[in-house]
């Protein structure tokens, strides 16, 4: 069937000072400092999880 398209995530501003929930947001999807990148499936959900954390990371399609 059709390759599932990733994302790379990578993050690049500083989440000192920030919301709990973005804190949280950062470390459920395992970025743990700036300029560190993973990897996810996209899906609605990871896409949420981006809304609210847009302003710290950088994100590219593959």
């Amino acid at each position: 069937m059709g390759e599932q398209k990733t994302l790379r995530i990578t993050q690049v501003r500083s989440s000192i000072k920030r919301q709990k929930k973005q804190q949280r947001t950062l470390d459920a999807l395992g970025i743990r400092r700036i300029r560190h990148s993973v990897e996810h499936a996209d899906s609605p959900q990871l896409r949420g999880m981006l809304a609210t954390v847009a302003h710290l990371v950088q994100v590219e399609e593959n």
